[in-house]
């Protein structure tokens, strides 16, 4: 079990909780194509909170490595970026539009993805393994699905309609590669 504490290993304790989070997104994914948003959604949170503890194990443990910064990458995407932007077009979009409200809503979808992308990549660019800054530039990935998720909310419950919906992942996905300055907790 020396594995699960040694910084090199691909399966060290930080990575294996990597991967839970990457099997809670792809099973939300599976969800989301059952119209069962509810799981689905269940599922991106359970993602979320392995993502809080990989980085804290992590740095505690002393167990970051290259492997585990683009692991951690990779489960964010898929996580905090194509889950929450899957969910609102299978939700939200798919059931409202047609035509053209629904190919602006399939760019504006895009482009959140691509801007979650750049963000992902140009952190690993310029992060160390082990490395964490005091802020960070841009919305963070996971805050902006926790900002997604409140959008869908607010759509599910009919606090805004689904036109609304498209400028506010259009804003979010702006705020990704934005200056704005965004503490680190």
């Amino acid at each position: 079990m020396n594995f699960l504490f040694t910084p090199s290993s691909h399966f060290n304790l930080a990575n294996l909780f990597t991967m839970v989070n990457i099997t809670a997104g792809l099973m939300a994914t599976y969800y989301i194509t059952q119209n069962n948003f509810f799981v689905a959604v269940i599922l991106a949170w359970v993602g979320g909170a392995f993502d809080i503890f990989d980085g804290k194990i992590a740095r505690k443990y002393q167990l970051s490595n290259e492997f585990g910064v683009q692991l951690d990458s990779f489960a964010d995407f898929l996580s905090f970026v194509l889950v929450p932007v899957f969910l609102i077009f299978q939700a939200v979009y798919t059931v409202n539009f047609q035509g053209f409200w629904l190919i602006a809503a399939a760019m504006v979808s895009i482009y959140y993805v691509i801007s979650g992308l750049r963000r992902l990549i140009h952190f690993n660019i310029n992060t160390d393994a082990g490395e964490v800054d005091k802020y960070f530039t841009g919305v963070p990935t996971p805050l902006g699905a926790i900002l997604l998720w409140l959008v869908y909310l607010s759509a599910a419950y009919a606090l805004v309609s689904a036109p609304v919906v498209i400028g506010l992942m259009g804003v979010i996905g702006w705020l990704l590669n934005s200056k704005v300055k965004v503490p680190h907790p």
